[in-house]
């Protein structure tokens, strides 16, 4: 099987690749300025934005399958258009496509979102996103979305983002609830999806819903630094428009996926 990782370079996308090598398969990446420094993998400079060179790009690696993480969280063309021009590409091939997308779609409530709950974006990314995905259901029927949250691991910008706030240089809310995910079971359950033909939207993310400040917390206690240390504040307090408690139930996921996805606290445990 031949995997073509768009956005290979990214923190997810670069564990995808890895997990894609080591399971013998063959994988081709894209980058737009970092590379991918993965043993194993072809890479290839990609600009999303330019619908030929997508298309010309999957006319040459003529992958079996598709996995479409890019985005720029302050850049419409790359999030929205981008993954467009991704989805028109392998539709035009016909090759199986597995469309990244987010909880950032969602503007939060206290009630856990399901798969197919129609976004309510609150802010410029959410719009983004959820725009990529009209454009992906619309283009390519047949593509998996996966809605997924804070993604953690080594080399995280969520847990460098809490070392951060325990060290006094960032601030963490305590009023915006995630379902932090693994980036290896995340990147396990995508390849799966990647050999199966699940279609439609899918939430797939940790069991356990945290503030970002709790999550501050458990990073903590996992590398023993001073929990009173951190600095934490609401959203409100900061002026900011984000979503707040975004809770995704995926149940569907669990029942239909071998990956098991772990809650952030047996992540983080001692």
């Amino acid at each position: 099987m031949r995997v073509l990782v768009v956005g290979g370079s990214g923190f997810l996308g670069r564990e995808v690749c890895r997990r894609a090598v080591a399971a013998g398969r063959q994988v081709v990446g894209t980058f737009h300025s970092q590379d991918i420094a993965v043993p194993g993998v072809a890479a290839h400079r990609l600009d999303v934005t330019d619908r030929a060179a997508v298309r010309a790009l999957v006319a040459q690696v003529r992958p079996d399958a598709v996995v479409s993480t890019p985005y720029r969280y302050d850049d419409w063309t790359v999030t929205a258009d981008g993954a467009a021009n991704v989805a028109v590409a392998a539709a035009e091939a016909g090759v199986r496509l597995v469309h990244m997308s987010s909880d950032a779609l969602h503007a939060g409530r206290p009630s856990p979102y399901l798969d197919d709950d129609v976004p309510t974006p609150i802010h410029a990314y959410g719009a983004a996103k959820a725009a990529a995905e009209t454009a992906v259901r619309a283009v390519d029927p047949g593509a998996a979305l996966v809605r997924t949250s804070l993604i953690v691991g080594e080399g995280s910008k969520q847990i460098q983002l809490c070392r951060d706030a325990l060290a006094g240089r960032a601030t963490l809310f305590t009023d915006e609830t995630r379902c932090p995910v693994d980036v290896t079971d995340l990147a396990d359950a995508v390849l799966e999806l990647a050999c199966s033909s699940y279609a439609g939207l899918l939430n797939v993310a940790g069991p356990d819903a945290v503030s970002r400040a709790e999550l501050g917390l458990l990073v903590a206690g996992r590398f023993g630094l001073d929990a009173a240390a951190l600095k934490t504040t609401t959203g409100a307090a900061a002026g900011v428009v984000r979503p707040t408690e975004v809770r995704l139930d995926c149940s569907r996921a669990t029942d239909l996926l071998r990956t098991r996805l772990r809650g952030v606290r047996e992540l983080l445990a001692r």
